[in-house]
């Protein structure tokens, strides 16, 4: 038996460190046999109605498990659940069908295909090729009538370790039973790494080398630091039982602030009324992001004005009284739309897609916009509206106008585009907030795909360059007269770097809502004056490793609470 102890790199995701053995995901479910003929006695209309079959009854099984999830987990098995009923891809599988080719050949050759087109364009459309992938496996396995693939059953506790997990398998982790995350691709950006977050699981994306770790095998994973390490010693079970020995954290009492009284309002995001209800429940003190995408995708044409009203109208219900900053319609990139988007884009992170949308589709921001102010007039919330994809003051301009004539009287950009960024304070001019999407943000200043692990050290929101870009945002704004900034990506949910945005001036953070706790726990551990000092520290780092590194030793919060 190696006795040996091995370290394996990769970027941690979620906070934690566990001791525990390895499973590793199943093998992939095997390909048919390339073009295979009918069953004895089947026919066309018989195959294309047992793969109709195979299909609704994935998605049916899809949104079962839907239902009774919560938060991003219920929007990746929903998305999951309207890819295995996709039009497109069941044609094209019905064509190779006509042509004589059985169900299960035609419909893995045609998500193959599909497949295929989606990872030529890059970027956010190649992980959805993962997804098609996914779901072609789920159809495949109910043709055959065999188990799906997902997660090992096991009686004990386990660190699974995968190349990746598809959303649907990540979206229903039982974290009874998965202690923490390992896998050798993705991102800090992908399914696996959103979920683990939203559920709390120490996580590590992006560890090549993790391939080499076997079922069995009895390993340590510190989700801070980004790293596994096989045939754990006397110092990483110190660390394992210091975090199993973690204080708990307080409950968030609806109130964002520092050890001085200085306040920072902590929002949630949301897509749609069930996870308002949820936030509002948490205690957040409004919504920070209302991703609206929620009421256009899976359909083949836009939804109509009633459709949306009531649609917004169950979020403005929950936060009676409070804020909720709406994002209009971010179609394009990894939320393609029939109606809308023009999947033909070579680079569609670049291309259509956000407030752009609405120059290749006149009218379809204003229709939104009168959807939104019709709700807002119907309700106590305070509504303000921003658009995302904004990259010049002129853009700025046209969007508060179209605020302004839908009736609604709070207009705002979001802040992804570096050039935005940049000219916070002229966009300011005609704008009365911006709020700071990091994702989008990171990925476009340190141009790497935020979809790609191997570029997974650049796409961290704890590059100087990126908290730079933020810091010239903050002083825009200050400039323009102390309008509000707020932050609305995955960076807000990180309580150290929740700790450095308050120091660069940041006004608002919004979160999903797991994060507000920890997130309040260690802001109120820190006074102004000191959040302002751990932003310059990490201002003067060379590295995001150096900058994280240094702020969170000045943090002992963290420690405390196991983050």
């Amino acid at each position: 038996m190696n006795t040996e102890q091995q370290t394996y790199y990769g970027v941690g995701v979620s906070a934690g460190r566990v001791i525990a053995q390895v499973l590793r995901m199943p093998e992939p479910i095997t390909a048919p046999v390339d073009g295979a003929p009918f069953p004895e006695g089947a026919t066309a209309e018989s195959e294309t109605q047992r793969l109709h079959s195979a299909a609704q009854l994935v998605a049916d099984g899809l949104k079962v498990r839907a239902a009774a999830a919560t938060g991003d987990a219920q929007a990746v098995l929903k998305a999951t659940a309207l890819m295995a009923s996709d039009r497109t891809l069941q044609k094209s599988a019905i064509k190779l069908i006509a042509g004589g080719t059985c169900a299960e050949s035609a419909i893995w050759e045609a998500a193959d295909a599909v497949a295929t087109q989606l990872g030529a364009l890059g970027g956010y459309m190649a992980e959805r090729a993962t997804d098609v992938l996914d779901v072609r496996a789920r159809i495949l396995a109910q043709l055959r009538g065999v188990p799906a693939p997902g997660i090992p059953d096991s009686d004990q506790p386990f660190i699974l370790a995968a190349v990746d997990l598809a959303p649907a398998d990540t979206a229903t982790l039982d974290p009874a039973k998965v202690l923490a995350l390992v896998t050798s691709d993705g991102g800090p950006q992908s399914h696996t790494a959103i979920i683990a977050r939203s559920m709390g699981l120490p996580a590590i994306v992006a560890a090549p080398q993790s391939t080499a770790l076997n079922d069995g095998q009895l390993v340590f994973v510190d989700g801070v630091a980004g790293t596994v390490i096989t045939n754990p010693g006397a110092q990483q079970e110190l660390l394992a039982t210091a975090y199993a020995q973690r204080e708990a954290l307080p409950e968030f009492d609806g109130e964002g602030r520092l050890a001085d009284g200085h306040l920072v309002p902590l929002l949630a995001n949301v897509g749609g009324g069930d996870e308002a209800e949820a936030a509002a429940e948490a205690g957040a003190q409004g919504v920070g992001l209302l991703r609206t995408e929620f009421c256009f995708l899976g359909r083949d044409t836009e939804p109509s004005h009633a459709e949306q009203v009531a649609a917004y109208a169950d979020v403005f219900a929950a936060f009676s009284g409070r804020k909720v900053v709406v994002r209009t319609l971010d179609a394009g990139a990894d939320k393609p739309l029939p109606f809308l988007t023009d999947t033909s884009e070579p680079n569609p992170a670049l291309g259509v897609r956000g407030y752009r949308t609405n120059g290749a589709s006149p009218g379809v921001l204003a229709r939104q916009l009168e959807a939104i102010a019709e709700a807002a007039a119907a309700h106590q919330a305070q509504v303000w509206a921003m658009a995302p994809m904004i990259s010049t003051p002129a853009e700025a301009a046209d969007f508060a106008a179209m605020v302004a004539q839908a009736g609604l009287p709070t207009a705002g950009t979001m802040i992804e585009v570096p050039s935005a960024a940049l000219l916070a304070q002229k966009i300011l001019g005609s704008c009365d907030f911006v709020s700071l999407g990091t994702n989008d943000l990171t990925q476009y200043t340190m141009a790497a795909d935020r979809q790609l692990g191997a570029l997974a050290s650049l796409n961290d929101p704890w590059q100087p360059a990126v908290l730079r870009l933020i810091q010239a945002s903050t002083a825009g704004a200050a400039a323009a007269g102390g309008k509000p900034v707020g932050v609305c990506g995955e960076a807000a949910a990180d309580p150290a770097l929740a700790v450095v945005l308050v120091g660069l001036g940041v006004s608002t953070l919004s979160m999903n809502k797991r994060a507000l706790s920890p997130v309040a726990a260690v802001l109120r551990s820190v006074d102004l004056a000191a959040a302002r000092h751990l932003a310059e520290l990490a201002l003067s780092a060379e590295s995001a490793a150096e900058a994280r590194s240094l702020v969170r030793a000045q943090l002992p919060q963290l420690d405390r609470f196991g983050l």
